[in-house]
């Protein structure tokens, strides 16, 4: 049984976001959600060009963490490219993000 999920320092995301190839309709598609906590670690080590040893101080996680993190959300995003996905980055919890 996992131990409990430490808090991680994420940006604050208001509403949900939903990406999807154009012509195809939602519901004919699979959904797979990519987590808050991957999606900052993409966005901090892939956009601002941040290193994982940064990327894990910003977050307040191990490097560790954040290298599977980025792991599981890399494949996601090429997974939903290559397979004609919908992508869903879920709502930022209340008490969660910063």
């Amino acid at each position: 049984m996992p131990g409990r999920r430490k808090r991680r320092n994420c940006r604050s995301l208001e509403g949900g976001r939903n990406f999807k190839p154009s012509g195809v309709p939602s519901y004919s598609l699979e959904r797979i959600s990519l987590d808050l906590d991957e999606f900052e670690a993409v966005r901090l080590c892939d956009h601002e060009g941040k290193s994982q040893i940064e990327a894990a101080r910003i977050m307040e996680i191990s490097r560790g963490t954040v290298q599977r993190l980025l792991e599981s959300g890399r494949w996601k995003i090429t997974e939903i490219l290559l397979h004609n996905h919908e992508l869903v980055i879920p709502e930022s919890p209340g008490d969660d993000a910063q």
